[in-house]
């Protein structure tokens, strides 16, 4: 049996790329922050015990090999502080134990007149009490704060569901990066949908952010898996996204929701089915920023395609302009198609400079020629420009995603699933009882 890959080594072309823990500093510099998970913290706290042995052993020297006038005993105060930030409650139990031992032993070593004596004995044995208490709360705090956390990553899961390689007959890649490392939920959302008449992609942004934002990412979500598979027009997929935009609002509005007016931009793009002749993408472009191509021979813009007002701002729009309609772009079967959301756009160094996502493509290709062969690298390689541009401080959950179509084995000629595969699907699915005369349900 294959062993499932580990999610520090993903493979080129699968779905989930790491990234760096942290903030900040850490995510310039990731080899700082590996040292540091090892020596301090979670997950690892096999040596956080380090730090307040040395201090245990320092203040011990130090006392012992100073003169009478000058003690510094009492500093063992400090040892059951400093295990209380780094390690377990039972640990720093012990550090404390240690702390009280050792200022009896060394200060009854002393002649009498040069004994730190009784205060300073109740002061580290206090200190010790008030380190473990100290380290049971924490310790409680990192337990609520796991807990909320795996929350947050169980909702994401749900609503971005993890992708197979080779989805559709697509090679993918995807990075996010929430702009606040604690929260880990924002508004970005993609997806891919393989459909009888093509694979569908998806990447959008919903205005705003927390629990509101996520809940319209997976109704637009919901709407495009069920759309994107049903309807062999893209127009149709896109009309119906808008359509759910706008329920959404309506439902929010009637529950008094703050954000009962929230939009989103979207790219949704259809590929051709696998085996075909390919050479094309239609594409629908709700507000987003335009993908790129990208390839060994350069990067190009498909601004073509821009134009039209995100989701739930349609009815903003002249009647003549509010049909979705997809416009199809020329795509080499060695271009890999990158999407960004306004995160990486609009991300700024500390003088107030947007990241140039273009002039970071051609200068990373420029490098590397091959980078467009592998969705995984090609964003890797944005998301460690990006990093750098902003001294790795986000302002804004980021999103980055690369698909492009996978290159045919030798000799295949068939589509992965063929198209009499997916009719057989597709009729099973929507030939429920009571409703044979509807390929869904209506609204």
């Amino acid at each position: 049996m294959a062993s499932r890959p580990s999610p520090r080594s993903s493979p080129p072309g699968s779905d989930q790329v790491p990234a760096p823990h942290g903030s900040g500093l850490l995510r310039r510099l990731p080899w700082l922050d590996r040292a540091l998970l090892v020596i301090l913290g979670r997950p690892r706290r096999r040596l956080g015990w380090l730090l307040p042995l040395v201090l245990l052993l320092v203040v011990c020297f130090a006392d012992w090999n100073t003169s009478g006038d000058f003690r510094v005993l009492s500093w063992l105060v400090v040892v059951p502080v400093m295990a209380a930030a780094l390690c377990p409650v039972g640990t720093t139990a012990l550090f404390a134990v240690a702390a009280v031992a050792a200022y009896a032993v060394i200060d009854q070593a002393w002649d009498h007149q040069y004994r730190a004596g009784l205060p300073d004995f109740i002061l580290v044995s206090m200190g010790g009490l008030l380190a473990i208490a100290a380290a049971w709360l924490r310790r409680r705090g990192e337990r609520r704060s796991l807990s909320v956390r795996n929350v947050a990553d169980t909702t994401r899961a749900t609503v971005i569901r993890p992708l197979p390689p080779s989805w559709g007959g697509l090679l993918h890649a995807h990075i996010y990066l929430p702009a606040d490392a604690e929260a880990r939920l924002g508004g970005d959302f993609y997806d891919i949908q393989p459909s009888p008449w093509g694979t569908r992609a998806l990447l959008g942004d919903v205005q705003g952010k927390g629990l509101g934002a996520v809940a319209v990412a997976a109704n637009l979500l919901g709407t495009f898996r069920e759309a994107g598979f049903h309807q062999p027009d893209l127009r149709v997929v896109g009309e119906r996204m808008e359509v759910r935009m706008e329920r959404n609002r309506l439902y929010e509005q009637a529950m008094g929701y703050k954000d009962g007016d929230r939009f989103a931009t979207a790219v949704l793009l259809d590929f051709p089915p696998p085996g075909s002749a390919g050479g094309y993408v239609d594409v629908i472009n709700f507000g987003h920023d335009p993908p790129f191509a990208v390839s060994a021979r350069g990067v190009r813009l498909l601004d073509a395609c821009s134009g039209r007002l995100p989701l739930g701002l349609n009815e903003l729009a002249p009647a003549s302009e509010r049909a979705a309609a997809p416009h199809r772009i020329r795509l080499e079967g060695d271009e890999t198609l990158l999407l960004t959301t306004d995160g990486v756009t609009e991300a700024r160094d500390r003088a107030g400079a947007f990241f140039p996502l273009a002039e970071a493509l051609e200068a990373a290709v420029a490098e590397d020629p091959q980078l467009a062969e592998s969705p995984y690298r090609l964003v890797r390689a944005v998301r460690d420009r990006m990093l750098r541009h902003v001294y790795g401080r986000l302002q804004d959950d980021t999103t980055i995603f690369a698909v492009r179509m996978a290159p045919p084995a030798p000799g295949e000629v068939q589509p992965l699933v063929s198209l009499a595969r997916w009719t057989e699907i597709s009729s099973t699915a929507t030939a429920l009882p009571g409703r044979q005369g509807s390929a869904e349900p209506p609204g």
